[in-house]
């Protein structure tokens, strides 16, 4: 079976530092790759590149008006992520 790439797996989507920013980025508010960029040192176009990646494994959407896109955070597939893990979270001994 062929692997997934980053932008089909929500687990390797999120496997990237600045993707996690970008979420925790959108989890506050909505915005656009242009806000998004300036929390990084890289391009606009890196970010783009990123939301790129987190919007093919379903993370993040957006709407587009008068050619501006607007992203927001998508969290349905992070479900998978967070039962995954907590099938392994044990408390304290």
């Amino acid at each position: 079976m062929a692997r997934p790439q980053a932008g089909e797996d929500p687990f390797r989507a999120i496997a990237d530092p600045t993707r996690r920013r970008i979420i925790e980025l959108l989890a506050e508010q909505p915005r656009t790759p242009g806000e998004l960029a300036k929390s990084f040192t890289t391009c606009q176009s890196t970010v783009s590149e990123h939301l790129g990646i987190l919007r093919r494994a379903g993370l993040v959407s957006y709407t587009e008006q008068a050619g501006r896109r607007t992203y927001t955070l998508t969290p349905s597939p992070l479900a998978e992520v967070a039962a995954w893990s907590a099938s392994y979270a044990r408390p304290p001994e």
